[in-house]
């Protein structure tokens, strides 16, 4: 009662495109693909990121330069901030 059965298969593929239709699939099934892939790169511990042999290094970056120190203006004097008005008076809707 596998999928061993070519029934089956095409009883699932129809269900499969009812469900998620004909462009939904290849992207489906492409990161399906990924995530498997990636899954075997970890548990085997292979990388697909280059690595630096011995002969290759790193670009330096360049050294940072003095920068020779300008005058900053001061401040403009800042303003005070502005009072909240006064909260009007209420009334109590219910008598009291």
């Amino acid at each position: 009662m596998g999928l061993d059965n070519p029934l089956h298969i095409v009883i699932l593929v129809v269900v499969l495109l009812l469900v998620f239709g004909a462009r939904r699939l290849p992207e489906i099934g492409r990161s399906l693909g990924s995530g498997m892939r990636e899954f075997k790169d970890s548990i085997s511990g292979e990388s697909k990121s280059p690595t630096l042999t011995a002969g290759e290094q790193q670009p330096q970056p360049p050294a940072a330069q003095p920068v020779a120190a300008q005058p900053v203006a001061a401040p403009a004097p800042q303003q005070a901030p502005p009072q909240p008005a006064a909260p009007a008076e209420q009334t109590n809707p219910f008598g009291s």
